[in-house]
Protein backbone atom coordinates (compact mmCIF):
# COMPACT_ATOMS: atom_id res chain seq x y z
CA UNK A 1 0.00 0.00 0.00
CA UNK A 2 1.28 3.46 -0.96
CA UNK A 3 0.99 6.30 1.20
CA UNK A 4 1.05 9.93 -0.30
CA UNK A 5 1.85 12.77 2.03
CA UNK A 6 0.42 16.25 1.00
CA UNK A 7 1.55 19.43 2.31
CA UNK A 8 0.66 22.95 1.43
CA UNK A 9 2.83 25.62 0.47
CA UNK A 10 1.19 27.81 3.22
CA UNK A 11 2.64 24.91 5.47
CA UNK A 12 5.81 24.87 3.81
CA UNK A 13 6.20 28.74 4.08
CA UNK A 14 5.49 28.47 7.76
CA UNK A 15 7.68 25.92 9.09
CA UNK A 16 10.60 27.93 6.61
CA UNK A 17 9.95 30.87 8.74
CA UNK A 18 10.06 29.31 12.01
CA UNK A 19 13.04 27.40 10.86
CA UNK A 20 15.00 31.03 9.54
CA UNK A 21 13.86 32.19 12.73
CA UNK A 22 15.40 29.51 14.68
CA UNK A 23 18.74 30.08 12.91
CA UNK A 24 18.74 34.11 13.65
CA UNK A 25 18.00 33.60 17.39
CA UNK A 26 21.23 30.99 17.96
CA UNK A 27 23.44 33.47 15.39
CA UNK A 28 22.26 36.33 17.91
CA UNK A 29 23.29 33.80 20.93
CA UNK A 30 26.62 32.91 19.17
CA UNK A 31 27.20 36.39 18.43
CA UNK A 32 26.66 37.92 21.79
CA UNK A 33 28.30 35.03 23.84
CA UNK A 34 31.06 36.66 24.73
CA UNK A 35 29.30 40.28 26.28
CA UNK A 36 27.14 37.95 28.15
CA UNK A 37 29.44 35.88 29.80
CA UNK A 38 31.53 39.07 30.83
CA UNK A 39 29.05 41.01 32.54
CA UNK A 40 27.18 37.75 34.46
CA UNK A 41 30.52 35.90 35.63
CA UNK A 42 30.92 32.94 33.32
CA UNK A 43 34.29 31.34 33.48
CA UNK A 44 36.25 33.44 36.02
CA UNK A 45 39.58 32.27 34.40
CA UNK A 46 38.89 33.24 31.00
CA UNK A 47 36.44 36.28 31.20
CA UNK A 48 37.04 39.88 32.68
CA UNK A 49 34.63 41.25 34.93
CA UNK A 50 34.74 44.06 37.09
CA UNK A 51 33.54 43.44 40.76
CA UNK A 52 31.00 45.48 42.31
CA UNK A 53 30.58 43.11 45.45
CA UNK A 54 30.29 39.76 46.95
CA UNK A 55 27.45 37.52 47.13
CA UNK A 56 27.93 36.21 50.75
CA UNK A 57 25.55 35.62 53.92
CA UNK A 58 28.44 36.38 55.69
CA UNK A 59 29.33 39.41 57.50
CA UNK A 60 32.24 40.67 55.72
CA UNK A 61 32.78 43.41 54.40
CA UNK A 62 35.87 45.82 52.31
CA UNK A 63 37.23 49.27 52.91
CA UNK A 64 38.57 50.67 50.21
CA UNK A 65 40.80 53.53 49.59
CA UNK A 66 41.56 55.51 46.68
CA UNK A 67 44.81 58.01 46.78
CA UNK A 68 45.60 60.58 43.88
CA UNK A 69 47.11 63.25 45.61
CA UNK A 70 47.66 65.26 48.67
CA UNK A 71 49.58 64.69 51.39
CA UNK A 72 47.70 65.86 54.59
CA UNK A 73 44.73 63.25 54.83
CA UNK A 74 46.39 59.49 54.42
CA UNK A 75 48.14 59.44 57.69
CA UNK A 76 45.63 60.23 59.83
CA UNK A 77 43.38 57.55 58.09
CA UNK A 78 45.99 54.95 58.64
CA UNK A 79 46.60 56.55 62.30
CA UNK A 80 42.78 55.71 62.81
CA UNK A 81 42.87 52.17 61.17
CA UNK A 82 45.08 51.32 63.74
CA UNK A 83 43.80 52.84 66.71
CA UNK A 84 40.63 51.01 65.69
CA UNK A 85 42.35 47.89 64.95
CA UNK A 86 41.33 47.43 61.47
CA UNK A 87 43.68 45.46 59.99
CA UNK A 88 42.82 44.64 56.54
CA UNK A 89 41.88 47.33 54.12
CA UNK A 90 42.60 47.88 50.66
CA UNK A 91 44.55 51.12 49.14
CA UNK A 92 43.83 52.10 45.77
CA UNK A 93 47.40 54.20 44.51
CA UNK A 94 47.96 56.19 41.75
CA UNK A 95 51.65 55.75 40.91
CA UNK A 96 52.52 59.49 40.87
CA UNK A 97 51.21 59.84 43.60
CA UNK A 98 53.28 57.06 45.52
CA UNK A 99 56.11 58.42 43.95
CA UNK A 100 55.73 61.56 45.49
CA UNK A 101 54.99 59.92 48.72
CA UNK A 102 57.34 56.74 48.84
CA UNK A 103 56.89 57.41 53.08
CA UNK A 104 53.62 57.02 53.08
CA UNK A 105 53.50 54.10 50.55
CA UNK A 106 56.23 52.44 53.21
CA UNK A 107 53.88 52.66 56.11
CA UNK A 108 50.40 51.41 54.11
CA UNK A 109 53.18 48.13 53.51
CA UNK A 110 54.85 48.17 56.63
CA UNK A 111 50.73 48.36 58.27
CA UNK A 112 50.17 45.19 56.17
CA UNK A 113 47.12 46.93 53.48
CA UNK A 114 46.82 45.34 50.47
CA UNK A 115 47.71 47.70 47.61
CA UNK A 116 45.76 47.68 44.52
CA UNK A 117 46.75 50.21 41.17
CA UNK A 118 44.84 53.29 40.80
CA UNK A 119 46.37 53.81 37.16
CA UNK A 120 48.97 56.01 36.37
CA UNK A 121 47.00 58.97 34.49
CA UNK A 122 44.16 60.16 36.90
CA UNK A 123 42.39 59.97 33.54
CA UNK A 124 39.46 58.46 31.56
CA UNK A 125 41.03 55.38 30.05
CA UNK A 126 38.19 54.55 27.94
CA UNK A 127 39.48 57.27 25.33
CA UNK A 128 42.37 55.77 25.33
CA UNK A 129 43.99 53.57 22.53
CA UNK A 130 44.63 49.65 23.53
CA UNK A 131 48.20 50.31 23.29
CA UNK A 132 47.81 53.48 25.90
CA UNK A 133 45.69 52.12 27.95
CA UNK A 134 48.62 49.07 28.29
CA UNK A 135 51.08 51.74 28.74
CA UNK A 136 49.34 53.52 31.75
CA UNK A 137 48.62 50.17 33.26
CA UNK A 138 52.14 49.26 33.17
CA UNK A 139 53.87 52.21 33.97
CA UNK A 140 51.48 52.09 37.23
CA UNK A 141 52.35 48.56 37.67
CA UNK A 142 56.32 48.78 37.03
CA UNK A 143 56.51 51.83 40.15
CA UNK A 144 53.81 50.03 42.45
CA UNK A 145 56.05 47.25 42.57
CA UNK A 146 59.07 48.65 42.97
CA UNK A 147 57.91 50.89 46.02
CA UNK A 148 56.02 47.99 47.59
CA UNK A 149 58.46 44.82 46.46
CA UNK A 150 54.86 43.16 45.20
CA UNK A 151 53.46 42.95 42.51
CA UNK A 152 49.20 44.38 42.25
CA UNK A 153 46.61 42.53 40.42
CA UNK A 154 43.40 44.78 41.71
CA UNK A 155 43.16 47.92 39.99
CA UNK A 156 40.40 50.42 40.17
CA UNK A 157 40.47 53.02 37.26
CA UNK A 158 40.29 56.36 37.54
CA UNK A 159 37.20 58.18 38.38
CA UNK A 160 35.75 54.33 38.43
CA UNK A 161 35.55 55.30 34.27
CA UNK A 162 35.97 51.59 32.04
CA UNK A 163 34.29 50.00 29.50
CA UNK A 164 34.35 46.46 27.70
CA UNK A 165 37.67 47.06 26.17
CA UNK A 166 39.17 48.38 28.77
CA UNK A 167 38.06 45.27 31.39
CA UNK A 168 40.02 42.85 28.10
CA UNK A 169 43.43 45.03 28.56
CA UNK A 170 43.51 44.77 32.14
CA UNK A 171 42.55 40.92 32.47
CA UNK A 172 45.24 40.44 29.84
CA UNK A 173 48.11 42.02 32.34
CA UNK A 174 46.94 40.04 35.23
CA UNK A 175 44.55 42.59 36.90
CA UNK A 176 40.52 42.09 38.18
CA UNK A 177 38.91 45.72 37.88
CA UNK A 178 37.42 46.15 41.24
CA UNK A 179 34.41 49.16 41.28
CA UNK A 180 31.97 49.74 44.83
CA UNK A 181 28.47 49.09 45.76
CA UNK A 182 28.73 51.54 48.59
CA UNK A 183 29.71 54.92 47.86
CA UNK A 184 30.79 57.37 50.61
CA UNK A 185 30.46 60.38 48.45
CA UNK A 186 33.18 61.53 51.24
CA UNK A 187 34.71 63.42 47.77
CA UNK A 188 31.94 66.02 47.72
CA UNK A 189 32.70 66.78 51.27
CA UNK A 190 28.82 66.62 52.31
CA UNK A 191 29.75 66.67 55.89
CA UNK A 192 30.57 64.16 58.87
CA UNK A 193 27.12 62.81 59.10
CA UNK A 194 26.06 62.42 55.64
CA UNK A 195 29.38 60.36 55.09
CA UNK A 196 28.46 58.15 57.95
CA UNK A 197 24.71 57.77 56.50
CA UNK A 198 26.12 57.26 52.95
CA UNK A 199 28.10 54.00 54.47
CA UNK A 200 25.93 52.35 56.95
CA UNK A 201 22.27 52.93 54.64
CA UNK A 202 23.41 50.79 51.98
CA UNK A 203 26.22 48.55 53.98
CA UNK A 204 25.79 44.52 53.55
CA UNK A 205 27.31 41.58 53.54
CA UNK A 206 30.20 41.09 50.70
CA UNK A 207 29.92 44.64 50.29
CA UNK A 208 32.98 47.15 48.34
CA UNK A 209 32.72 50.04 49.97
CA UNK A 210 34.24 53.12 48.53
CA UNK A 211 36.16 55.89 50.50
CA UNK A 212 39.17 58.35 49.35
CA UNK A 213 42.51 59.58 51.00
CA UNK A 214 43.08 62.26 49.09
CA UNK A 215 43.67 65.77 50.19
CA UNK A 216 40.37 66.64 48.38
CA UNK A 217 38.13 64.54 50.58
CA UNK A 218 38.37 66.71 54.14
CA UNK A 219 36.17 64.75 56.33
CA UNK A 220 36.66 61.29 55.46
CA UNK A 221 39.24 60.84 58.60
CA UNK A 222 36.23 62.09 61.05
CA UNK A 223 33.46 60.10 59.63
CA UNK A 224 35.59 57.04 59.59
CA UNK A 225 35.78 56.32 63.75
CA UNK A 226 32.10 56.16 63.43
CA UNK A 227 31.60 54.05 60.39
CA UNK A 228 34.16 51.61 61.74
CA UNK A 229 32.32 51.64 65.12
CA UNK A 230 28.75 50.91 63.89
CA UNK A 231 29.57 48.62 61.69
CA UNK A 232 31.61 46.14 63.93
CA UNK A 233 28.11 46.45 66.43
CA UNK A 234 26.44 45.10 63.81
CA UNK A 235 28.50 42.21 63.48
CA UNK A 236 30.84 42.97 60.23
CA UNK A 237 34.37 41.88 59.83
CA UNK A 238 36.74 43.78 57.56
CA UNK A 239 38.60 42.00 54.82
CA UNK A 240 40.89 42.59 51.96
CA UNK A 241 39.02 42.97 48.22
CA UNK A 242 41.21 39.78 47.87
CA UNK A 243 39.91 38.05 50.65
CA UNK A 244 36.19 39.12 50.28
CA UNK A 245 36.27 37.81 46.45
CA UNK A 246 38.49 34.56 47.04
CA UNK A 247 36.37 32.03 46.26
CA UNK A 248 33.03 33.40 46.38
CA UNK A 249 30.91 34.36 43.27
CA UNK A 250 31.23 37.71 42.36
CA UNK A 251 28.81 40.64 41.28
CA UNK A 252 29.68 42.54 38.23
CA UNK A 253 27.07 45.20 36.35
CA UNK A 254 26.75 45.59 32.38
CA UNK A 255 28.49 48.44 30.95
CA UNK A 256 27.48 49.57 27.54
Amino acid sequence: MKYIFVVSSRRIKQMLIIFTAVLLAIGIAYAERDTIAVFTGGDKGKVPQAIYKVDTNEKKIALTFDISWGETRATPILDILKEKKVNKATFFLSSPWSQRHPDIVKRIVEDKYEIGSHGHKHDDYTKYSDEEIRNQIGKAHTILTELTGKQPNLIRMPNGDFDKRVLHVAADMGYTVIQWDTDSKDWTNPGVDTIVKNVLSKAHPGDIILMHASDSCKQTHLALPAIIDRLRAEGYQFVTVSELIAGSQVKSEEVN
